[in-house]
């Protein structure tokens, strides 16, 4: 059984003493330790040498995020776990250097805010708005070949897409490309007001065309509507809105994948080490071995973590999982994130949500709906249909609303994905199932105008309601 226990100072501490980023105690947190653990997804670096080269430079630059984000979005997150606050995270499957524009990082990040303004309308709850930008350039792969026998594309981060066997080989060169185009996004994000970004003019563009035709993009509108309409008013009464929206911070993620990038730009504040290439890291279903490199890191690190959960966990395994990533059990440290497919989530979930409940983890419950439900076309190319992703999400006596609720456990929300081709979402009130034997190299690569048509149909799928309704009795 878990006993609570906050960290002493927090946010207050680290404001009060202003302290300086170092490296130094860096052995004595065990901040290398993984290097001499059993690895999967590591990197094929073809020279030790020039990996070490470059993160020696990165050690050297400045941190992407700060300490002090990172102990609010912790404290955020903790609001969360106690059931007054709800999780939204969204963005790309993995960004690419090329995507790195102005309107493709505001596009996802207006979104987002959008979804979380529809949410609190309609849960009465604050939003956390976690975003997979800044950092999300690393994708792990089920195989070490693609399906013209050449390397994996692993992400920018590490190699290039184009299909050629020297455009695949892993470039250590890349993590400082990586840092820079996080850097880029993190002040462009930083630089607009929120309340830019939130204003909900111009939503009549080419990006909403499919919502709008559905049953859930009218409802979507009118509740965008209603929103507006309360805005006005208590915009003409004063300034606290205006206030409020501007404290409508996002925060970055991104997959901890590659832990060269992610160790060296770690630094040590007031003898606690922090992540500082984003907010908030994941470890994925591929990587999350207990004793391996990948759990080994963020558990030395301070900033929130998540893990995620496929068909293949058992109760025993998230209990451990919470044991070794969150042992002084503090809440918002720890996210559990389902990602199980349509399928298998209501035969597997209740399970885990039971044991650790009643271990009395003090854990945040998110859902990946759109991982779980991944098919594969003939060329290779992933797709989702969004029925199953919505099933997952919120289908009746089985799908995660639903276990959640049944297991009386406060919960967090959903992670979307932004859908930036016509074929990495189908089916839902528009598009239909596409076949597996269809072709999709054109389809795959074909652009749609803007961001996450199918992630606002999945903001109004599960709203925050069900969250609210699902504390702790």
């Amino acid at each position: 059984m878990y006993e609570m226990r906050m960290r002493p100072g927090g946010v207050e501490r680290l404001i009060r003493n202003s302290p300086q980023v170092t490296n130094d105690g860096d052995s004595e947190l065990d901040l290398d330790r993984w290097r001499g653990l059993p690895r999967r997804q590591t990197p094929l670096w073809p020279d030790p040498t020039e990996v070490a080269a470059v993160c020696a430079t990165l050690g050297k630059m400045p941190p992407l995020v700060t300490a002090l984000e990172i102990e609010e979005l912790r404290q955020r997150l903790a609001d969360v776990c106690e059931g007054r606050a709800f999780l939204l995270q969204g963005g790309d499957c993995a960004e690419t250097f090329s995507g790195n524009t102005e309107s493709h990082l505001l596009g996802t990040t207006r979104t987002l805010l959008h979804m979380a303004m529809a949410i609190t309308y309609g849960g009465a709850l604050p939003v956390v708005k976690v975003a997979r930008l800044a950092g999300q350039y690393a994708k792990p792969r089920s195989s070490e070949t693609d399906s013209l026998g050449l390397p994996a594309y692993r992400g920018d981060i590490v190699n290039a897409r184009f299909a050629a066997e020297s455009s695949r080989v892993a470039d250590p060169q890349r993590m400082i490309d990586a840092y820079a185009n996080s850097g880029v996004a993190m002040n462009l994000i930083r630089a607009y007001q929120p309340d830019d970004l939130t204003s909900l003019e111009g939503l009549d563009d080419g990006a909403y065309d499919l919502l709008r035709a559905s049953p859930a993009g009218t409802r979507y509108q009118a509740i965008l509507a209603e929103i507006e309409r309360a805005r006005g008013f208590v915009r003409a009464w004063g300034p606290a809105e205006r206030q409020a929206v501007r404290e409508s911070k996002v925060y970055c993620s991104h997959e901890a994948l590659v832990l060269e990038y992610d160790r060296a730009l770690a630094r040590v504040i007031d003898g606690r080490a922090y992540a500082m290439s984003g907010h908030f890291l994941w470890v994925g279903e591929r990587t999350r071995q207990l004793d391996h490199a990948h759990i080994d890191f963020v558990a030395q690190i301070a900033n929130p973590v998540g893990v995620k959960l496929g068909p293949t966990a058992s109760p025993q395994a998230a209990i451990e999982l919470c044991e070794r990533l969150n042992p002084e059990n503090v809440p918002g440290r720890l996210t559990l994130i389902s990602r199980m497919g349509s399928r298998e989530v209501r035969d597997v979930l209740p399970a885990i949500v039971d044991k650790v409940t009643a271990a009395g983890a003090k854990v945040v419950w998110q859902c990946d709906p759109m991982h779980g439900n991944t098919e594969q076309s003939v060329h290779g190319y992933k797709t989702r249909h969004l029925d199953r992703v919505i099933d997952e999400l919120s289908l009746p006596s089985a799908g995660w609303c639903s276990v959640m609720s049944a297991s009386h456990s406060r919960c967090g929300p959903s992670a979307v994905k932004s859908r930036r081709t016509r074929s990495s979402c189908a089916g839902g009130p528009t598009l239909p199932l596409l076949p597996r034997r269809l072709r999709l190299p054109k389809a795959h690569h074909q652009p749609l105008p803007e961001q996450i048509r199918h992630a606002l149909r999945s903001a109004i799928g599960c709203p925050a309601s069900r969250a609210s309704s699902t504390r702790n009795r």
